[in-house]
């Protein structure tokens, strides 16, 4: 069965504006390099269309989606409204397509969930926003198209389905729409102390798993917590469907985060997930380096297509890294192997205690 890739030419839009840590390339820097590596073919891309608004109300309040349209329409909204609503407020700046880009995105998701309801793996990065509420925008989340493709699932009569998260900021907003529903898996790793701060315990009768990992996390650290409690957790919940975050905030180049990650240890776990349950929905997430991201989630394209690869990137690939702009200090100095290869130096070292303390 053919894996298809999800994507939208809004996420070109420059809606974002510097120093705002999303005025960067993201997913379809991503898609451009599997073209150019000649990985993705017109066959396996599919264009997202826009969620509905009755699709949307599956999980987000009716207002709260009104105002997010109003805000894109006047590209203001009443104090009282933004407050309430924290669209405008915390960074969730309004936007061109403060509406139209995340309903794409919660439609790339519904997408995925619906074309592998029969099985089967399908990559939509573009989806993932998984801090989102359903009355009002968190962490630069204004829908949460997750929580939308676990319920389409549910509808669609798939009912145990397992949602792993390697973002370095904890998966809030999914922990907290199927906190009470023991069928619905949660696992996030994430930097412990980072926003949004949640994500401190763990309550497994709930299928709850959080491991909030300390600064300076590393490959090693992530194999050995793979391997000795997620796929455990994972393999013993049995899973009729996973959705895998990868982000690429927890790499180590990336600004938004302290942890330390290569982009092996991500492919590394998608591959030790990938064949724990029969539907696969691989995601985005965070991740604000555009050259590390658009590397780490072409490898995730490779993995799942099973392409080995390269050790050196041809220049055709090399030329859509170096059109893409960095607005930040280390993108006006970059190290060659941003360019040059897509698979970062292992990033080794100790596992320490309070890695170990996980499972000891």
């Amino acid at each position: 069965m053919s894996i298809c890739f999800i994507g939208s030419e809004i996420y070109r839009l420059p809606v974002f504006q510097p120093p705002h840590p999303l005025a960067v390339p993201r997913a379809m820097l991503a898609h451009d390099l599997c073209r150019a590596l000649g990985w993705l073919a017109d066959s396996q891309y599919i264009e997202a269309t826009a969620a509905t608004l009755a699709e949307l109300a599956r999980f987000h309040a009716t207002d709260y989606l009104v105002a997010l349209q109003t805000a894109e329409a006047q590209q203001s909204l009443p104090p009282d409204v933004s407050a309430r609503t924290r669209i405008g407020k915390d960074a969730n700046e309004i936007h061109p397509a403060v509406f139209r880009r995340p309903a794409i995105s919660a439609g790339s998701a519904l997408q995925a969930a619906s074309l592998v309801a029969a099985g089967g793996a399908v990559y939509a990065p573009g989806a993932g926003n998984h801090h989102g509420m359903p009355d009002r925008a968190n962490g630069f989340c204004f829908v949460n198209d997750i929580a939308l493709a676990i319920l389409r699932w549910r509808d669609l009569g798939i009912r145990r389905i397992a949602y792993l998260d390697l973002d370095a900021h904890h998966g809030d907003g999914v922990e907290a729409a199927f906190a009470s529903d023991a069928d619905i898996l949660t696992i996030s790793v994430h930097e412990a102390g980072r926003w949004p701060r949640t994500g401190t315990a763990s309550v497994p009768a709930n299928s709850i798993w959080n491991f909030p990992v300390p600064p300076g996390f590393n490959d090693t650290e992530l194999r050995a917590l793979m391997t000795s409690k997620v796929l455990p957790v994972l393999r013993n919940f049995a899973p009729d469907a996973l959705i895998f975050l990868p982000g690429a905030d927890a790499l180590q180049d990336d600004p938004m985060s302290r942890l330390a990650l290569s982009n092996n240890a991500i492919w590394e776990a998608l591959a030790a997930v990938r064949g724990l349950a029969p539907r696969l929905a691989v995601l985005g997430g965070g991740g604000y380096n555009p050259f590390t991201l658009a590397r780490c989630w072409a490898g995730i394209w490779a993995i799942l297509n099973d392409i080995p690869v390269p050790e050196a990137l041809p220049q055709a690939a090399q030329s859509v890294l170096r059109g893409a702009a960095y607005f930040r200090s280390a993108g006006r100095n970059p190290p060659p192997h941003w360019f040059e290869q897509l698979r970062d130096a292992p990033a080794e070292g100790a596992v320490r205690d309070e890695v170990k303390g996980f499972w000891a």
